[in-house]
């Protein structure tokens, strides 16, 4: 009896598909490139970016895909609880050091919309453009991520 794929991989392989679907959408061939978690992430990324910049709707499981990968990778490399990234309505992840809280709002939040985010995280928008604009919405004194973002810059 073949062994239970772990959570990390389910969660790849839902990343794969997410990203082949999206690639189909656009009408592009299915992802042929290296299987590393990261390099998968960026290419769903940029194929959610695509498409919307094609004036098409994004598939929504990339969306999901790239957002939930994105704020975990975020979470991972600016690691901290003084900060909520919120992006409904597909997930929320805390970071940055500081205060830590345990009930009610933290200290800081940020909160856009997917697209927003994605943006965002590969570089094809600037925070201070994002936040003034209205894109973002960020409070608190550790609110501003400029310093950690993009997460892919040249993706």
């Amino acid at each position: 009896m073949p062994a239970k794929p772990t959570a990390a991989q389910r969660r790849h392989a839902a990343l794969r598909a997410a990203l082949d679907s999206q690639r189909t959408a656009l009408g592009e061939p299915a992802y042929s490139g290296p299987d590393n978690p990261s390099v998968v992430l960026t290419e769903c990324a940029a194929a959610v970016l695509r498409a919307q910049d094609a004036g098409g709707t994004p598939e929504r499981e990339a969306v999901r895909a790239a957002v939930r990968g994105s704020l975990a990778e975020f979470a991972r490399r600016v690691p901290g609880h003084s900060v909520e990234i919120r992006v409904p309505p597909f997930g929320a992840a805390q970071a940055v050091e500081g205060p830590r809280h345990t009930r009610g709002t933290p200290p800081g939040v940020v909160e856009t919309d997917p697209l927003t985010w994605i943006a965002l995280a590969m570089g094809y928008r600037g925070w201070q453009s994002a936040a003034a604009d209205g894109s973002v919405s960020a409070s608190g004194e550790r609110a501003d991520l400029s310093p950690h973002l993009p997460l892919w810059p040249g993706a």
